[in-house]
Protein backbone atom coordinates (compact mmCIF):
# COMPACT_ATOMS: atom_id res chain seq x y z
CA UNK A 1 0.00 0.00 0.00
CA UNK A 2 1.89 3.24 -0.94
CA UNK A 3 2.21 5.66 2.10
CA UNK A 4 0.21 9.09 2.43
CA UNK A 5 1.58 12.21 1.03
CA UNK A 6 2.03 15.33 2.61
CA UNK A 7 -0.92 17.01 1.66
CA UNK A 8 -3.08 14.03 2.94
CA UNK A 9 -0.53 14.06 5.84
CA UNK A 10 -1.19 17.93 6.86
CA UNK A 11 -5.09 17.32 6.26
CA UNK A 12 -5.42 14.41 8.90
CA UNK A 13 -3.47 15.67 11.43
CA UNK A 14 -5.38 19.11 11.53
CA UNK A 15 -9.02 17.77 11.09
CA UNK A 16 -9.12 13.72 11.04
CA UNK A 17 -7.30 12.01 13.25
CA UNK A 18 -8.70 9.65 16.19
CA UNK A 19 -8.30 11.25 19.33
CA UNK A 20 -5.62 8.41 20.17
CA UNK A 21 -3.15 7.15 17.48
CA UNK A 22 -3.39 3.31 16.16
CA UNK A 23 -0.44 2.33 15.82
CA UNK A 24 0.21 -0.96 14.13
CA UNK A 25 -1.45 -2.45 11.09
CA UNK A 26 -2.67 -5.99 9.93
CA UNK A 27 0.31 -8.19 10.40
CA UNK A 28 0.04 -8.14 6.43
CA UNK A 29 1.52 -4.83 6.55
CA UNK A 30 2.84 -4.24 9.87
CA UNK A 31 6.09 -4.42 8.57
CA UNK A 32 6.10 -1.90 5.78
CA UNK A 33 5.28 1.41 8.18
CA UNK A 34 2.84 4.22 8.05
CA UNK A 35 3.39 7.70 7.66
CA UNK A 36 1.10 9.23 9.52
CA UNK A 37 2.15 7.05 12.31
CA UNK A 38 5.75 7.63 11.71
CA UNK A 39 5.33 11.22 11.91
CA UNK A 40 3.49 11.25 15.28
CA UNK A 41 6.35 9.11 16.28
CA UNK A 42 8.68 11.38 15.82
CA UNK A 43 7.33 13.84 17.35
CA UNK A 44 7.50 12.12 20.26
CA UNK A 45 10.95 11.98 20.17
CA UNK A 46 11.27 15.37 19.31
CA UNK A 47 9.25 16.47 22.15
CA UNK A 48 8.70 14.35 25.38
CA UNK A 49 9.67 10.68 24.84
CA UNK A 50 13.05 10.33 22.93
CA UNK A 51 12.94 6.90 23.12
CA UNK A 52 9.50 6.57 21.46
CA UNK A 53 10.92 5.26 18.57
CA UNK A 54 12.96 2.35 19.49
CA UNK A 55 10.31 1.15 21.90
CA UNK A 56 7.46 1.25 18.81
CA UNK A 57 10.22 -0.78 16.76
CA UNK A 58 10.40 -3.14 19.74
CA UNK A 59 6.92 -3.38 20.19
CA UNK A 60 6.41 -3.84 16.44
CA UNK A 61 9.05 -7.07 15.99
CA UNK A 62 6.83 -8.52 18.90
CA UNK A 63 3.51 -8.07 17.42
CA UNK A 64 5.73 -9.31 14.27
CA UNK A 65 6.37 -12.48 15.88
CA UNK A 66 2.30 -13.24 16.44
CA UNK A 67 1.35 -13.08 12.58
CA UNK A 68 0.41 -16.56 12.04
CA UNK A 69 -1.46 -16.50 14.63
CA UNK A 70 -4.38 -13.36 13.54
CA UNK A 71 -6.72 -13.74 17.05
CA UNK A 72 -3.50 -13.40 19.50
CA UNK A 73 -1.96 -10.88 16.95
CA UNK A 74 -5.20 -8.71 17.59
CA UNK A 75 -5.35 -9.07 20.82
CA UNK A 76 -1.38 -7.70 21.41
CA UNK A 77 -1.98 -5.09 18.92
CA UNK A 78 -4.91 -3.48 20.95
CA UNK A 79 -3.48 -4.11 24.39
CA UNK A 80 -0.22 -2.42 23.46
CA UNK A 81 -1.57 0.03 21.55
CA UNK A 82 -3.21 1.50 24.63
CA UNK A 83 -0.29 0.88 26.88
CA UNK A 84 1.70 2.92 24.53
CA UNK A 85 -1.34 5.66 24.12
CA UNK A 86 -0.82 5.91 28.12
CA UNK A 87 3.01 5.99 28.17
CA UNK A 88 3.24 8.44 25.54
CA UNK A 89 0.09 10.67 25.94
CA UNK A 90 -0.98 10.49 29.27
CA UNK A 91 2.12 9.59 31.86
CA UNK A 92 4.43 11.19 28.71
CA UNK A 93 6.93 8.65 29.82
CA UNK A 94 8.93 5.71 28.32
CA UNK A 95 7.89 2.00 29.47
CA UNK A 96 11.80 1.63 30.37
CA UNK A 97 10.58 4.55 33.33
CA UNK A 98 8.17 3.08 34.26
CA UNK A 99 7.14 1.65 38.31
CA UNK A 100 5.10 -0.57 39.96
CA UNK A 101 2.91 2.02 40.73
CA UNK A 102 2.49 3.47 37.42
CA UNK A 103 0.88 0.34 36.26
CA UNK A 104 -1.26 0.78 39.12
CA UNK A 105 -1.95 3.88 37.44
CA UNK A 106 -2.34 2.66 34.43
CA UNK A 107 -4.71 0.27 35.43
CA UNK A 108 -7.11 2.51 36.85
CA UNK A 109 -6.69 4.46 33.70
CA UNK A 110 -7.78 1.51 31.83
CA UNK A 111 -10.55 1.05 34.88
CA UNK A 112 -12.18 4.56 33.97
CA UNK A 113 -11.13 6.05 30.42
CA UNK A 114 -12.39 9.04 29.52
CA UNK A 115 -15.58 8.84 27.71
CA UNK A 116 -14.34 10.22 24.48
CA UNK A 117 -11.99 7.34 24.03
CA UNK A 118 -15.04 4.87 24.37
CA UNK A 119 -16.87 3.24 21.63
CA UNK A 120 -19.76 1.17 21.36
CA UNK A 121 -18.77 -0.67 18.19
CA UNK A 122 -16.39 -2.13 16.56
CA UNK A 123 -14.47 -0.78 13.57
CA UNK A 124 -11.42 -1.06 11.87
CA UNK A 125 -8.09 1.21 13.51
CA UNK A 126 -6.97 2.38 9.89
CA UNK A 127 -9.28 3.07 6.42
CA UNK A 128 -8.02 3.04 2.97
CA UNK A 129 -8.21 6.60 1.20
CA UNK A 130 -9.79 5.63 -1.93
CA UNK A 131 -8.77 8.60 -3.78
CA UNK A 132 -4.90 8.15 -2.89
CA UNK A 133 -4.67 4.41 -2.14
CA UNK A 134 -3.38 4.78 1.04
CA UNK A 135 -4.02 3.95 5.06
CA UNK A 136 -4.92 6.42 7.45
CA UNK A 137 -5.86 6.24 10.78
CA UNK A 138 -9.90 5.57 11.25
CA UNK A 139 -11.31 8.70 12.66
CA UNK A 140 -14.43 6.41 14.09
CA UNK A 141 -12.08 4.29 16.07
CA UNK A 142 -11.77 4.29 19.76
CA UNK A 143 -9.09 2.31 22.35
CA UNK A 144 -11.84 1.15 24.38
CA UNK A 145 -15.32 -0.70 23.40
CA UNK A 146 -18.32 -0.43 25.46
CA UNK A 147 -21.43 -2.35 25.15
CA UNK A 148 -25.09 -1.38 24.75
CA UNK A 149 -28.46 -2.92 26.09
CA UNK A 150 -31.87 -2.21 23.89
CA UNK A 151 -29.54 0.66 22.23
CA UNK A 152 -28.13 1.89 25.27
CA UNK A 153 -25.04 2.97 26.26
CA UNK A 154 -24.04 1.41 29.39
CA UNK A 155 -21.49 2.57 32.20
CA UNK A 156 -17.86 0.97 31.22
CA UNK A 157 -16.58 -2.11 33.01
CA UNK A 158 -13.32 -3.49 33.11
CA UNK A 159 -14.33 -7.27 34.30
CA UNK A 160 -11.24 -9.10 36.18
CA UNK A 161 -10.67 -11.56 33.36
CA UNK A 162 -10.15 -8.42 31.31
CA UNK A 163 -7.57 -7.13 33.24
CA UNK A 164 -5.57 -10.10 33.46
CA UNK A 165 -5.00 -9.90 30.21
CA UNK A 166 -4.28 -6.71 29.84
CA UNK A 167 -1.81 -6.73 32.33
CA UNK A 168 -0.26 -10.06 31.58
CA UNK A 169 0.61 -8.50 27.90
CA UNK A 170 1.86 -5.65 29.37
CA UNK A 171 4.07 -8.17 31.36
CA UNK A 172 5.17 -10.08 27.77
CA UNK A 173 5.90 -7.15 26.12
CA UNK A 174 8.26 -6.29 29.20
CA UNK A 175 9.70 -9.91 28.79
CA UNK A 176 10.45 -9.08 24.80
CA UNK A 177 11.71 -5.98 26.52
CA UNK A 178 14.47 -7.42 28.45
CA UNK A 179 15.64 -10.13 25.98
CA UNK A 180 16.30 -7.56 24.25
CA UNK A 181 17.99 -5.79 26.86
CA UNK A 182 16.00 -2.86 26.76
CA UNK A 183 14.49 -3.20 30.13
CA UNK A 184 16.21 -4.53 33.43
CA UNK A 185 12.68 -4.76 35.67
CA UNK A 186 9.49 -5.91 34.71
CA UNK A 187 7.01 -3.12 36.29
CA UNK A 188 4.02 -5.40 34.92
CA UNK A 189 5.15 -8.57 36.48
CA UNK A 190 5.68 -6.63 40.22
CA UNK A 191 2.06 -5.05 40.17
CA UNK A 192 0.81 -8.89 38.90
CA UNK A 193 2.70 -10.25 42.25
CA UNK A 194 1.32 -7.57 44.75
CA UNK A 195 -2.08 -7.40 43.15
CA UNK A 196 -5.16 -9.13 44.13
CA UNK A 197 -4.23 -11.56 41.28
CA UNK A 198 -1.16 -12.69 42.90
CA UNK A 199 -2.52 -15.93 44.46
CA UNK A 200 -4.78 -16.80 41.55
CA UNK A 201 -2.74 -16.73 38.78
CA UNK A 202 1.83 -16.72 38.77
CA UNK A 203 3.50 -15.51 35.18
CA UNK A 204 6.77 -16.88 34.55
CA UNK A 205 9.36 -14.52 34.53
CA UNK A 206 12.34 -14.61 32.10
CA UNK A 207 14.98 -17.10 32.63
CA UNK A 208 18.08 -14.89 33.65
CA UNK A 209 20.34 -17.45 31.68
CA UNK A 210 18.81 -17.35 28.83
CA UNK A 211 18.41 -13.32 28.61
CA UNK A 212 22.59 -13.34 29.76
CA UNK A 213 23.24 -16.21 27.28
CA UNK A 214 26.41 -15.16 25.59
CA UNK A 215 29.39 -16.14 23.30
CA UNK A 216 32.36 -18.39 24.54
CA UNK A 217 35.81 -17.60 23.29
CA UNK A 218 35.86 -20.00 21.09
CA UNK A 219 32.33 -19.42 19.27
CA UNK A 220 32.99 -15.57 19.65
CA UNK A 221 36.49 -16.09 17.51
CA UNK A 222 34.59 -18.23 15.00
CA UNK A 223 32.34 -15.17 14.61
CA UNK A 224 35.27 -12.72 14.09
CA UNK A 225 37.35 -14.73 11.85
CA UNK A 226 34.76 -15.34 9.84
CA UNK A 227 33.23 -12.07 9.24
CA UNK A 228 36.78 -11.06 8.72
CA UNK A 229 37.40 -13.17 5.73
CA UNK A 230 33.96 -12.46 4.87
CA UNK A 231 35.30 -8.73 4.23
CA UNK A 232 38.39 -9.52 2.65
CA UNK A 233 36.85 -11.72 -0.18
CA UNK A 234 33.61 -9.54 -0.73
CA UNK A 235 34.54 -6.00 0.69
CA UNK A 236 31.15 -4.57 -0.99
CA UNK A 237 29.14 -6.78 1.03
CA UNK A 238 30.36 -7.77 4.77
CA UNK A 239 32.83 -4.89 5.08
CA UNK A 240 29.47 -3.55 7.05
CA UNK A 241 28.64 -6.47 8.68
CA UNK A 242 32.55 -6.44 10.11
CA UNK A 243 32.59 -3.12 11.81
CA UNK A 244 29.02 -3.09 12.94
CA UNK A 245 30.00 -6.76 15.00
CA UNK A 246 32.86 -5.19 16.11
CA UNK A 247 31.35 -2.02 17.49
CA UNK A 248 29.01 -3.54 19.31
CA UNK A 249 31.14 -6.23 21.05
CA UNK A 250 33.58 -3.58 21.59
CA UNK A 251 30.96 -1.35 22.48
CA UNK A 252 27.89 -3.56 24.17
CA UNK A 253 25.80 -1.65 22.02
CA UNK A 254 22.29 -2.16 21.62
CA UNK A 255 21.17 -2.55 17.87
CA UNK A 256 18.33 -0.24 18.28
CA UNK A 257 21.11 2.50 19.69
CA UNK A 258 22.93 1.98 15.98
CA UNK A 259 20.13 1.72 14.24
CA UNK A 260 17.66 4.48 11.84
CA UNK A 261 14.55 4.79 13.49
CA UNK A 262 11.48 7.88 13.54
CA UNK A 263 13.94 11.01 15.67
CA UNK A 264 17.61 9.26 15.66
CA UNK A 265 19.68 8.48 12.66
CA UNK A 266 23.51 7.88 13.98
CA UNK A 267 26.39 9.68 12.46
CA UNK A 268 30.27 9.47 12.03
CA UNK A 269 30.68 11.96 14.36
CA UNK A 270 29.20 10.29 17.09
CA UNK A 271 32.92 9.07 17.62
CA UNK A 272 34.85 12.04 19.67
CA UNK A 273 38.00 12.74 20.57
CA UNK A 274 38.46 14.53 23.86
CA UNK A 275 40.73 17.24 22.93
CA UNK A 276 42.77 17.98 25.83
CA UNK A 277 42.66 13.94 26.76
CA UNK A 278 42.92 12.62 23.30
CA UNK A 279 40.81 9.85 24.40
CA UNK A 280 38.19 8.37 21.90
CA UNK A 281 35.03 7.65 22.63
CA UNK A 282 31.61 6.35 21.25
CA UNK A 283 28.78 9.07 22.44
CA UNK A 284 24.96 8.16 22.36
CA UNK A 285 22.60 10.87 22.77
CA UNK A 286 20.03 8.70 23.29
CA UNK A 287 19.73 5.48 24.74
CA UNK A 288 17.47 2.88 26.91
CA UNK A 289 15.02 5.08 29.07
CA UNK A 290 16.46 8.75 27.22
CA UNK A 291 19.39 8.65 29.17
CA UNK A 292 22.88 9.62 27.49
CA UNK A 293 26.52 7.87 27.75
CA UNK A 294 29.87 8.20 26.24
CA UNK A 295 31.35 4.53 26.12
CA UNK A 296 35.13 4.54 25.64
CA UNK A 297 37.18 3.15 22.67
CA UNK A 298 39.67 0.32 22.29
CA UNK A 299 42.62 0.82 20.19
CA UNK A 300 41.67 -2.20 18.30
CA UNK A 301 37.90 -0.57 17.34
CA UNK A 302 39.64 2.85 16.65
CA UNK A 303 42.01 0.74 13.87
CA UNK A 304 38.54 -0.94 12.65
CA UNK A 305 37.06 2.11 12.17
CA UNK A 306 39.68 3.79 10.48
CA UNK A 307 39.75 0.56 8.19
CA UNK A 308 36.13 0.99 7.79
CA UNK A 309 36.22 4.36 6.59
CA UNK A 310 38.67 4.01 3.96
CA UNK A 311 36.37 1.61 2.85
CA UNK A 312 33.70 4.28 2.74
CA UNK A 313 36.23 6.60 0.90
CA UNK A 314 36.52 9.30 3.88
CA UNK A 315 38.93 10.12 6.34
CA UNK A 316 40.74 7.78 8.29
CA UNK A 317 38.97 9.54 11.37
CA UNK A 318 35.46 11.88 11.74
CA UNK A 319 35.34 14.97 12.75
CA UNK A 320 33.02 16.19 15.48
CA UNK A 321 30.58 17.27 13.36
CA UNK A 322 30.66 14.64 11.08
CA UNK A 323 27.08 13.61 9.93
CA UNK A 324 27.85 11.29 7.32
CA UNK A 325 25.72 7.89 8.63
CA UNK A 326 27.59 5.40 10.42
CA UNK A 327 26.00 2.24 8.15
CA UNK A 328 24.70 2.91 5.25
CA UNK A 329 22.63 0.58 2.62
CA UNK A 330 24.31 -1.42 -0.49
CA UNK A 331 21.47 -0.19 -3.06
CA UNK A 332 18.55 2.14 -2.24
CA UNK A 333 15.28 2.13 -0.31
CA UNK A 334 12.32 0.96 -2.76
CA UNK A 335 9.81 2.86 -0.28
CA UNK A 336 8.67 4.29 2.94
CA UNK A 337 10.63 7.75 4.11
CA UNK A 338 13.79 7.58 2.61
CA UNK A 339 12.81 6.52 -0.94
CA UNK A 340 15.41 5.88 -3.33
CA UNK A 341 18.14 7.42 -1.07
CA UNK A 342 21.38 4.82 -0.54
CA UNK A 343 23.07 7.71 1.78
CA UNK A 344 21.09 6.79 4.72
CA UNK A 345 21.61 4.85 8.00
CA UNK A 346 20.27 0.86 7.83
CA UNK A 347 17.42 0.31 10.49
CA UNK A 348 17.41 -2.61 12.80
CA UNK A 349 15.65 -5.20 11.10
CA UNK A 350 18.51 -5.04 8.14
CA UNK A 351 21.16 -5.14 10.54
CA UNK A 352 19.63 -8.05 12.58
CA UNK A 353 19.62 -9.52 9.25
CA UNK A 354 22.91 -8.42 8.24
CA UNK A 355 24.37 -10.23 12.07
CA UNK A 356 22.47 -13.13 12.09
CA UNK A 357 23.56 -14.63 8.72
CA UNK A 358 27.49 -13.63 9.75
CA UNK A 359 26.66 -15.84 12.81
CA UNK A 360 24.57 -18.65 10.75
CA UNK A 361 28.03 -18.97 8.69
CA UNK A 362 30.40 -19.29 11.66
CA UNK A 363 27.94 -22.15 13.00
CA UNK A 364 28.56 -23.54 9.96
CA UNK A 365 32.24 -23.27 9.70
CA UNK A 366 32.58 -24.48 13.40
CA UNK A 367 30.51 -27.59 12.33
CA UNK A 368 33.09 -28.49 9.69
CA UNK A 369 35.78 -28.04 12.23
CA UNK A 370 34.26 -30.43 14.63
CA UNK A 371 32.59 -28.16 17.15
CA UNK A 372 29.00 -30.09 16.57
CA UNK A 373 28.08 -28.97 20.19
CA UNK A 374 29.48 -25.29 19.80
CA UNK A 375 27.54 -24.71 15.80
CA UNK A 376 24.39 -25.88 17.76
CA UNK A 377 24.67 -22.98 21.02
CA UNK A 378 25.86 -20.65 18.03
CA UNK A 379 22.72 -21.08 16.26
CA UNK A 380 20.31 -20.11 19.32
CA UNK A 381 22.46 -16.72 19.06
CA UNK A 382 21.05 -13.39 18.03
CA UNK A 383 22.50 -10.17 17.57
CA UNK A 384 21.28 -8.92 21.01
CA UNK A 385 23.67 -11.53 22.38
CA UNK A 386 26.53 -9.55 21.18
CA UNK A 387 26.44 -6.87 23.69
CA UNK A 388 26.14 -9.75 26.38
CA UNK A 389 29.53 -11.43 25.10
CA UNK A 390 31.22 -7.94 25.16
CA UNK A 391 30.04 -7.23 28.77
CA UNK A 392 30.69 -10.81 29.37
CA UNK A 393 34.04 -10.86 28.53
CA UNK A 394 35.70 -7.78 29.66
CA UNK A 395 34.66 -9.01 32.98
CA UNK A 396 35.55 -12.32 32.93
CA UNK A 397 38.79 -12.61 30.48
CA UNK A 398 39.66 -9.02 30.34
CA UNK A 399 39.24 -8.02 34.15
CA UNK A 400 38.12 -4.64 33.41
CA UNK A 401 36.64 -3.28 36.81
CA UNK A 402 33.19 -3.75 37.13
CA UNK A 403 32.74 0.02 37.77
CA UNK A 404 33.85 1.13 34.65
CA UNK A 405 31.78 -1.58 32.44
CA UNK A 406 28.62 -0.50 34.12
CA UNK A 407 29.17 3.01 32.88
CA UNK A 408 30.17 1.74 29.31
CA UNK A 409 27.09 -0.53 29.37
CA UNK A 410 24.61 1.75 30.72
CA UNK A 411 23.34 -0.06 33.32
CA UNK A 412 21.46 1.85 36.51
CA UNK A 413 22.62 -0.62 39.10
CA UNK A 414 26.25 -1.99 39.52
CA UNK A 415 24.08 -5.37 40.99
CA UNK A 416 22.78 -5.59 37.31
CA UNK A 417 26.54 -5.52 35.65
CA UNK A 418 27.58 -8.48 38.64
CA UNK A 419 24.82 -10.62 37.01
CA UNK A 420 27.81 -11.14 33.97
CA UNK A 421 30.30 -12.26 36.66
CA UNK A 422 30.17 -15.83 36.11
CA UNK A 423 33.48 -18.95 36.14
CA UNK A 424 32.91 -22.43 34.66
CA UNK A 425 32.52 -25.62 36.60
CA UNK A 426 36.27 -26.36 35.67
CA UNK A 427 37.14 -23.17 37.33
CA UNK A 428 35.36 -23.75 40.47
CA UNK A 429 36.55 -27.33 40.80
CA UNK A 430 39.94 -26.08 40.36
CA UNK A 431 39.75 -23.09 43.22
CA UNK A 432 37.89 -25.74 45.52
CA UNK A 433 39.58 -29.07 45.05
CA UNK A 434 42.59 -28.28 47.45
CA UNK A 435 40.47 -26.27 50.16
CA UNK A 436 41.57 -27.12 53.72
CA UNK A 437 38.98 -27.97 56.48
CA UNK A 438 41.89 -26.93 59.31
CA UNK A 439 43.91 -24.52 58.24
CA UNK A 440 45.53 -25.01 61.47
CA UNK A 441 46.02 -28.80 60.81
CA UNK A 442 49.44 -29.65 61.54
CA UNK A 443 50.80 -27.38 63.56
CA UNK A 444 51.78 -28.38 67.19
Amino acid sequence: MPYCNSLILKQYFLMNLPPVMPLFEGSDTIKNGNSIVNQYITQLCLSDICDAGVVFEHATDMLYEQKNTENSYKAYRSELTTFLHWCFDVAKLSPAQLSRHDIGRYVDYCSNPPSELIGYFNVAQFTVNKEQQAKCPNVKWRPFTGKKRDNVEQPYVLSDSALKTKIAIVSAFYLFLMGEDYCERNPAQIWLNRSRFSSRQKFKLINDDDNLKSFTELQWSYVVTVVDKLAQEQPLVYCRSQFLIKLMYSCYLRISEISARAGYSPVMGQFRQNRQTGIWHFYLPQSKGGKQRNIMISNQLLASLTQYRQFLGLTDLPQRDEQHPIFIRHRAAGRGREVGVINANLGVRQMRDDIEEVIKLAADTALKDGFSQDANDMRDMTAHNIRHTGITHDININRRPLSHVQADAGHESIDTTSQYLHTSQAERHQSAISKPLNHLDGID
